[in-house]
C-alpha cells in the first residue's frame, strides 16, 4: 500500500473526528428522550422494534425506537423487557409499564449493563405489564423475519442443542444457550468471533454471490448490483448490528466508487463507512464490537497489500498463506483490546484461526444450503455433511482449547502501553516499504518510547480505590505497580479477581476481610506474606516498603464525625480497620471499607454500586 494514502484528507478527517469524540463526546439523552419520563409511575408508549428478540426465562427483550409517551411526542431508544406477548422485528408495538434507570455496577473489568446501554444510546429501560400490536411491519420486513427465524427452527428442530447453537452463531450471529464449558472453549481456543454474525460474513456472502454469478456469465455491473443485494438481505437477517453494517457499507462503497468510475479501493471504502457510523451514531466510537471489527479490517487491508505472496509460491501455499497473514493481522491488533476485555491472551489462536476461519465460511455454505434443500424436502442430502461439519468444528474447537497453556490469564494495558503498541505495530505493518519504515522509525520510536513511559510512570503511583456493591465493599490499596492489598467486606472472589486484573495487577500481596480474616482464596492473594492466619488490632506486617497495621474498627457517625472502637463486643461487624504507611504518609480503609481517610485527612466515601479513587 502507497504511504501516500495516509495523506488522505477522508482519512485525517476521521482521525480527527475519532479523536474529537473520544475526548469531548459522552452519550446523554435527548431533550425528548424517553429517559426524563422515568420519574412517571407509568408510561405507554408507542415504539417500533429495532432488533431482533433475545429470549430469557420470564420475557423476550428488544430495543425499542420510541415515537410517544403518553400522547406526548418523543424519541430515543428503550430496552424492553416484554411478558406473555411475542414482539416481532420492525413492528409497531404500543407498550405500558413502567420506566427505570437500567441496572449497572461500575466495578472495574466487570461488566457494566448501563454503560454497554449507554453506548447503543439507550438510557432507559420498561419491565412491561401490557403490550399489544399497533402496527405490522412492512411485507419486506416480514419476509425477513421470516427466513430468519425459518432458518433458526430448522436448524434447531435438525440438530442437538450444541449444535443447532454453533449452527445458529456461525451463520446468522445467534447462538442461542451455549454451555459454560463450550463457550470458554470458544474463548481459549480464539474462536469466540465466529459466534458472531461479523464484516467477514457479510464478505463471504458478497464472495460466493460473485462466483456464482460469474458461473452464470453475468455482466460486471449487474454481477456487482446482485451482490449487493444479496449482501444486504444477509445483513438484515443477521440483525443488522454495528459489524454487518460497517462491513455492508464498506462493500456498497468500494462499488460506488467503481460505478462512478473511481478506483478508491477497500481502504477508502472503510474509512467512508466509519464516518458514516460515528456520523449517525457517535456512541459507537465507544462500543468495543465496532473497535474491533474496524481495527481488524484496517489491519488485514494493510498487511494483505504490504505482505505480499510471492507469485512464485503454488495457489494452494499462496490461500493458506494469506489466510496465516489475515489471521496474524487480526490477532496482533486486537491484542490489546482483547486483553483488556477478556483478561486472557489464545496463544493457539494464531494456529486455530487458519483452520476455524476458512472451516466456518464452508459451513456457511453448506448450512445455506441445506435450509434451501429443506424447503425443497430433500435436505437428507445435506444433513450428514452439515451435521458432520458442524461436530468436527467443535471438535476442532475443543481441541484447540484443551492445551494446558491454550490461554493464559493477563492484566490490562495501561493506556501507554496501547498507544506505542499501536505505533510499532504499524512501524511493522509497513517494513515492506522499505524508504517509507526507514523514513518513520525514528518518530515511531520516539514517539512510542514516551507514550509507554508516561503510562509506566502513571502505573506506578500509589493509589486507592473503593468498590461498592450495594451494601458490600472492598479497598484495593495499590503500593506500586506490581503490588497492593486488599481489604474486602464481602465482594465475590471472581469479581475481585477481575477488578485486579483491570487495575494492571496479577494479585494482592495480603488479603483480609474486616473482621481479621483472610477474604478471598489463595489464588488470588500471597496471603502467607502476612504471617497471620488471622489478625488482631496492634499487630503489623510489611509488604513492599509499606508496613500494614490492624487497628480496632474506625467509624463514621452521621454527623460526619469518625469514632474509633476500643475493644471487640463480639456484636458489631467490621471491627477491625487498616492503615497503612508508606514514605511517611498513612491512609486508613475505614471499617467495612465504607470510606478512606487519606494522608490529608480528606475522606474517601464509597459510592452506591461505583468505585471511586484517589491518589494517596
Amino acid at each position: 500500500m502507497h504511504p501516500d494514502v495516509y495523506k488522505r484528507p477522508l482519512l485525517l478527517v476521521l482521525a480527527a473526528l475519532i479523536l474529537t469524540l473520544c475526548f469531548f463526546y459522552r452519550p446523554t439523552p435527548s431533550k425528548r428522550d424517553v429517559f426524563h419520563f422515568i420519574a412517571q409511575k407509568e408510561v405507554t408508549l408507542v415504539g417500533r422494534v429495532e432488533s431482533f428478540a433475545v429470549f430469557k426465562k420470564d420475557s423476550q427483550n428488544v430495543w425499542i425506537k420510541v415515537k410517544t409517551v403518553n400522547g406526548q411526542r418523543a424519541d430515543g431508544w428503550v430496552y424492553a423487557r416484554i411478558t406473555g406477548f411475542a414482539p416481532q422485528w420492525k413492528d409497531t408495538l404500543i407498550l405500558t409499564g413502567r420506566l427505570q434507570h437500567p441496572y449497572g455496577i461500575s466495578l472495574p473489568g466487570n461488566f457494566d449493563w448501563r454503560v454497554y446501554l449507554a453506548q447503543h444510546h439507550t438510557f432507559a429501560e420498561i419491565k412491561t405489564s401490557q403490550a399489544q400490536k399497533l402496527k405490522s411491519a412492512a411485507w419486506p420486513w416480514r419476509m425477513i423475519r421470516a427466513v430468519r427465524r425459518d432458518m433458526l427452527r430448522v436448524f434447531n428442530e435438525s440438530f442437538p442443542p450444541p449444535i443447532a447453537s454453533v449452527a445458529g452463531g456461525v451463520l446468522l450471529g445467534e447462538r442461542g444457550e451455549l454451555g459454560a464449558d463450550l463457550y470458554t472453549a470458544f474463548q481459549d481456543s480464539g474462536a469466540i468471533h465466529l459466534l458472531v454474525a461479523s464484516g467477514g460474513n457479510v464478505g463471504f456472502v458478497t464472495l460466493l454471490t460473485l462466483g456464482l454469478g460469474a458461473l452464470l456469465r453475468l455482466r460486471r455491473r449487474t454481477l456487482l448490483g446482485a451482490a449487493l443485494i444479496t449482501a444486504g438481505v444477509y445483513t438484515l437477517i443477521a440483525g443488522a448490528d454495528g459489524p454487518l453494517l460497517r462491513a455492508y457499507l464498506m462493500a456498497a462503497c468500494a462499488c460506488l466508487g467503481y460505478f462512478l468510475g473511481r478506483n478508491s479501493g477497500v481502504f477508502q471504502g472503510l474509512l467512508l463507512s466509519c464516518a458514516l457510523i460515528l456520523i449517525g451514531n457517535p456512541a459507537a466510537v465507544f462500543d468495543t464490537g465496532f473497535q474491533m471489527s474496524f481495527l481488524a479490517t484496517l489491519a488485514i487491508i494493510i498487511f494483505l497489500n504490504n505482505y505480499q505472496m510471492p507469485a512464485r509460491w503454488p495457489k494452494t501455499v499462496r490461500f493458506f498463506g494469506q489466510i496465516f497473514l489475515a489471521t496474524l493481522a487480526a490477532q496482533l491488533v486486537l491484542l490489546p483490546i482483547f486483553t483488556n476485555v477478556f483478561y486472557k491472551v489464545s496463544l493457539t489462536g494464531l494456529v486455530s484461526n487458519m483452520i476455524l476461519v476458512p472451516f466456518a465460511s464452508g459451513l456457511m455454505a453448506v448450512g445455506f444450503a441445506y435450509y434451501l434443500f429443506t424447503l425443497l424436502h430433500v435436505g437428507m442430502l445435506l444433513y450428514y455433511p452439515c451435521l458432520w461439519g458442524l461436530e468436527i468444528f467443535q471438535y476442532i474447537v475443543e481441541f484447540f482449547a484443551s492445551f494446558r497453556f491454550s490461554s493464559i490469564p493477563a492484566t490490562a494495558w495501561t493506556g501507554g502501553s496501547i498507544i506505542a503498541y499501536y505505533i510499532l505495530l504499524f512501524w511493522f505493518s509497513q517494513m515492506p516499504q522499505r524508504a517509507f519504515a526507514r523514513r518513520i522509525l525514528g518518530p515511531c520510536v520516539a514517539t512510542a518510547l514516551l507514550a509507554w513511559g508516561t503510562g509506566q510512570y502513571r502505573a506506578s503511583r500509589p493509589r486507592v480505590f473503593l468498590l461498592s456493591e450495594w451494601n458490600k465493599h472492598a479497598v484495593i490499596v495499590k503500593i506500586n505497580k506490581k503490588h497492593s492489598l486488599l481489604f474486602n467486606a464481602g465482594i465475590a472472589d471472581e469479581k475481585l479477581e477481575r477488578a485486579l486484573f483491570a487495575l494492571g495487577l496479577r494479585q494482592t500481596e495480603a488479603a483480609l476481610s474486616f473482621d481479621g480474616y483472610p477474604a478471598i482464596s489463595s489464588s488470588l492473594s500471597a496471603q502467607a506474606k502476612t504471617g497471620f492466619s488471622d489478625i488482631w488490632p496492634g499487630e503489623t506486617f510489611s509488604v513492599k516498603g509499606a508496613t500494614v497495621q490492624a487497628v480496632w474498627g474506625i467509624h463514621q457517625a452521621k454527623d460526619g464525625r469518625l469514632w474509633e472502637d476500643t475493644g471487640y463486643s463480639g456484636a458489631r461487624k467490621g471491627n477491625i480497620s487498616y492503615c497503612v504507611e508508606k514514605s511517611a504518609r498513612t491512609l486508613c480503609a475505614g471499617s467495612e471499607g465504607r470510606f478512606v481517610k487519606l494522608p490529608s485527612g480528606e475522606l474517601l466515601i464509597a459510592k452506591r454500586n461505583e468505585t471511586v479513587s484517589a491518589r494517596w
